[in-house]
């Protein structure tokens, strides 16, 4: 028989037999227990930590118009953020202390490093580290990018309980950031979208760059900042088509129109069920009277009026498709917006072979600086035709997006017939008007407007 001591697995093994010590009594048991415990309550707060702060501008747009509690909730953690993030910051470092204080006694309670307190403290340091990066940060992270609106959601009523938990601490650590950031800001230049338009403008006699081009630079700057109400086609101007419609009036109809796409309704506009796509009729076109056409319908996409196009085109890109239906607060439908529609606000009006210049926008010129418009004449539409800034109007127009809008902000009232409203260097005036709306709008403008490029 070999002597232990020149025999180094026996000697190894006798080490590990020296270590090993412990038992599973009852209160390793509930301290194992209490781990596990503590772990999971380290994932989720972990989770919500990278679920709120990763939620993009569309998906917010997504909980304020859903208006559900949960989404409620998020958006009050939202408007502090930095009270939200201490508080997940102290939890999480409260958690992760139980874990190391218990996880210590445990490991105590099981081997015996007296010989060797160092080799005890990296086993313990590497153990518990390592169970708390994999259960408690890697693994909860990386399901919170997945997912982060589920995530959000299931955390928000637990994280309004937390924080009113450790207000003082977090009230604490906000100021003492607050005091910090204070004595290490950087004065600094804040430049503006109306800023960079400005500086677009003043290159206009650089022939450097072509004019287009500096129309395409503008429209990027400004795409950021545009509304999809402010772009989209109003209901009165939507060709639509009821699901009740006969298979032979659906064709004359689709005829008339010239459109490729067409939203299908159930008794009134508002209630959309669905988008015919006229390429889907095709290999249909020589059924009977009775072809139930419905069918074919494809689900329509909803967005709300104050959508930015710039998450609209995100949005489409990825759902691959062309066409979404305006919604209002309420739920009813306010009209359509096209990829068309937001892709010409970057490089200007796109005219294909069934276009005509009188389908864009619907006015004509009396004189050198009078015009005529229609009522529903888009304001973002009317500002690019007379080549001027749509901030002209931004505190007259109220919620209104279009000329008829604008004259009842500045009337207060249905105005009558000729009666001017002077505003700026413009006067409005109506030309056409019913008990409900206005219809025609003439325009006289008092001083040049720079820029005015439009046809007779």
């Amino acid at each position: 028989m070999e002597d232990p001591d020149t025999d180094p697995s026996l000697y190894l093994l006798q080490i590990i037999s020296g270590i090993f010590t412990g038992s599973f009594t009852p209160g390793v048991i509930i301290g194992l227990a209490v781990i596990v415990l503590l772990l999971l309550c380290s994932a989720a707060i972990s989770g919500s930590e990278i679920a709120f702060f990763s939620l993009s501008p569309s998906q917010l747009n997504d909980i304020r118009s859903g208006a559900t509690k949960k989404g409620r909730l998020i958006l009050a953690l939202l408007e502090k953020p930095k009270r939200l993030l201490a508080t997940i910051l102290i939890a999480n470092n409260f958690v992760n202390v139980a874990i190391i204080i218990i996880s210590s006694y445990i490991m105590n309670g099981f081997f015996d490093f007296s010989f060797s307190p160092v080799l005890g403290f990296i086993v313990q340091v590497l153990v518990v580290t390592a169970m708390i990066l994999m259960f408690g940060e890697i693994m909860p992270k990386i399901v919170a990018t997945q997912s982060p609106i589920q995530v959000a959601s299931a955390m928000a009523a637990p994280m309004i309980v937390i924080r009113s938990i450790f207000r003082p601490l977090s009230s604490l650590l906000v100021k003492s950031t607050n005091l910090i950031d204070k004595r290490i800001e950087r004065k600094g230049h804040e430049i503006t979208i109306d800023d960079l338009s400005e500086a677009l403008d003043l290159t206009s006699g650089d022939n450097e760059t072509p004019d287009e081009d500096k129309k395409i630079l503008k429209g990027i700057v400004k795409f950021g900042d545009i509304a999809v109400k402010e772009i989209m086609r109003s209901r009165v101007d939507v060709t639509a088509v009821d699901e009740k419609t006969p298979f032979g009036q659906l064709l004359t109809t689709i005829l008339d129109s010239g459109y490729s796409r067409m939203p299908v309704f159930r008794e009134s506009f508002d209630k959309v069920t669905g988008i015919l796509y006229i390429k889907d009729l095709l290999p249909h076109l020589s059924q009977h009277a009775g072809f139930e056409w419905q069918k074919l319908q494809r689900p329509a996409f909803f967005v709300p009026e104050n959508k930015r196009i710039s998450d609209l085109l995100h949005e489409f890109q990825s759902r691959k498709i062309h066409m979404a239906i305006v919604v209002d607060e309420y739920g009813g439908t306010s009209g359509l917006v096209t990829l068309e529609d937001v892709l010409e606000e970057i490089v200007g009006e796109i005219n294909d072979e069934f276009d005509s210049d009188s389908d864009d926008i619907h006015y004509s010129r009396i004189d050198e600086n009078t015009y005529l418009f229609e009522g529903k004449t888009l304001l973002n539409d009317f500002c690019k035709l007379l080549g001027i800034e749509d901030k002209v109007f931004a505190e007259a127009k109220g919620e209104s997006d279009t000329l008829a809008g604008l004259m009842l902000e500045l009337a207060g009232k249905i105005p009558g017939v000729n009666e001017p409203y002077p505003f700026d260097r413009f006067v409005f005036q109506a030309e056409t008007v019913d008990k409900r709306r206005i219809k025609k709008v003439k325009v006289r403008i008092t001083e040049p407007v720079q820029g005015n490029k439009t046809k007779d």
